[in-house]
């Protein structure tokens, strides 16, 4: 199966790719290498996740949050290649949650990001990954996922 055809099963119709909200592109080519630029949990236009992990946001609403950032990644992605065939790994994730002192679990709302790559890609999505907890950011986003992928011609 095809990732675009998984995404079709799983009912996902992918996004236009956000823009970029700074002085920066969403992504980057270097060799077979694509690194995106950090995904936030946009959703029409607007930020769908605000606010803070263990304060004002439950895990749950973490999950969906980093759920919708990973589609969104696909959707930066399938810009940079064309068919999200000629990804060849996901190879690692780097996931910042928006968290309140003391809240500490990063891991489990960045498994939202970290099921959708599984899913979609299969054995090419699994992935390394980083998990860290910030205090502050960008436009109170509760997550933002950065994604190195390897890509074939």
């Amino acid at each position: 199966m095809t990732p675009e055809s998984k995404l079709a099963e799983m009912g996902i119709t992918l996004p236009t790719p956000p823009s970029s909200v700074a002085a920066y592109i969403p992504w980057v080519r270097t060799g077979n290498q694509i690194i995106l630029s950090g995904q936030l949990p946009w959703q029409d236009g607007e930020m769908a996740y605000t606010g803070k992990l263990g304060s004002y946001l439950e895990v749950e609403q973490g999950y969906a949050a980093a759920r919708l950032c990973a589609i969104n990644a696909i959707a930066q992605l399938k810009d940079a290649v064309g068919v999200l065939e000629r990804i060849s790994r996901i190879v690692r994730l780097e996931g910042f949650v928006h968290s309140a002192p003391g809240f500490q679990n990063q891991p489990q709302v960045l498994n939202g990001a970290s099921d959708i790559f599984n899913k979609v890609f299969g054995q090419r999505g699994q992935h390394t990954r980083t998990a860290l907890g910030i205090s502050e950011m960008p436009l109170d986003a509760a997550v933002q996922l950065g994604v190195f992928v390897d890509v074939v011609e």
